[in-house]
C-alpha cells in the first residue's frame, strides 16, 4: 500500500512539472507575437515663429508594416520675399529700384509693358529701356507673355531672313550659270570668227599669188 501512494505521489509531481512548463513556453509565444508590430511614425511639428519671414512649414510621414518614415520641411515665398523688398526699397526712397524689383515677376513686366510704361533696363526708363529690352528678350522673366510674342516675332524674322539668304544663294547660282552660257556662247562665237578668217586666208593667199603671176 505504501509503495502505492508514492508512486501516485510521483505521477501528480510529474503533472504538475509538465503543466508548469507548458504554461511557461505559451507565455513567452504570445508574447514573440505581440512584439511584432512596429511603432507608429508620427509627422514632425514645424513651426515658423517669426511672422516677417517669408516662409511656411510642411510635414508629411509614411507608415507601412515594415518601416515608418516622417520629416518635415520649410517653404520660401518668392513672390513673399519679393514685395518686402520693393516695400523696403521704396521706403528708403529708391523708387525706380522697387519697380525694377517687382518686375522680376512676369505678371507685373506685362502689366507694365501694356500700361505703355516698360521696366526699367539698365538705368533706361520710357522709350529707351523699350528698345533695349526688344533687343534682349532673353532677359524678360520666364513665363511672360511679351517674351513669347517677341520670341515669336523673331522666329518668323529669322526664317524670313533665311528664306531670302536661300533665295539670294539661288539668285546667284542663276546668275552664275546665266553667265557660264553667256561666256561659252562668246567664245564659240569667237571661235566661228576665226574660222572663218581662216578659210578666208587660206584662199586669198594663192589668189593673190595667181593674180601677181598673171599680172607680171
Amino acid at each position: 500500500m505504501r509503495h502505492v501512494l508514492s508512486l501516485c505521489l510521483v505521477l501528480l509531481t510529474l503533472f504538475a512539472c509538465s503543466t508548469a512548463k507548458a504554461a511557461d513556453s505559451n507565455t513567452v509565444s504570445s508574447t514573440v507575437v505581440t512584439d511584432k508590430a512596429p511603432p507608429t511614425a508620427s509627422a514632425p511639428s514645424v513651426v515658423v515663429n517669426n511672422s516677417d519671414v517669408c516662409k511656411s512649414a510642411a510635414a508629411a510621414s509614411v507608415q507601412t508594416q515594415v518601416l515608418g518614415i516622417a520629416t518635415g520641411i520649410t517653404i520660401t515665398d518668392q513672390n513673399c520675399e519679393r514685395i518686402k523688398l520693393a516695400r523696403s526699397l521704396y521706403g528708403m526712397g529708391m523708387k525706380v529700384a522697387a519697380v525694377s524689383t517687382l518686375c522680376m515677376d512676369s505678371r507685373v513686366f506685362d502689366s507694365m509693358w501694356m500700361a505703355g510704361t516698360p521696366c526699367p533696363f539698365m538705368g533706361k526708363i520710357g522709350k529707351d529701356a523699350k528698345e533695349t529690352w526688344e533687343k534682349n528678350i532673353e532677359l524678360i522673366p520666364e513665363g511672360s507673355d511679351v517674351k513669347v510674342i517677341y520670341e515669336v516675332k523673331h522666329a518668323a524674322l529669322k526664317e524670313e531672313k533665311r528664306l531670302a539668304g536661300i533665295k539670294a544663294k539661288k539668285d546667284a547660282k542663276e546668275k552664275l550659270k546665266l553667265a557660264k552660257q553667256k561666256a561659252l556662247e562668246t567664245k564659240r562665237e569667237e571661235k566661228l570668227r576665226a574660222n572663218e578668217y581662216e578659210s578666208k586666208n587660206r584662199w586669198a593667199t594663192p589668189l593673190s599669188i595667181l593674180a601677181l603671176i598673171l599680172f607680171l
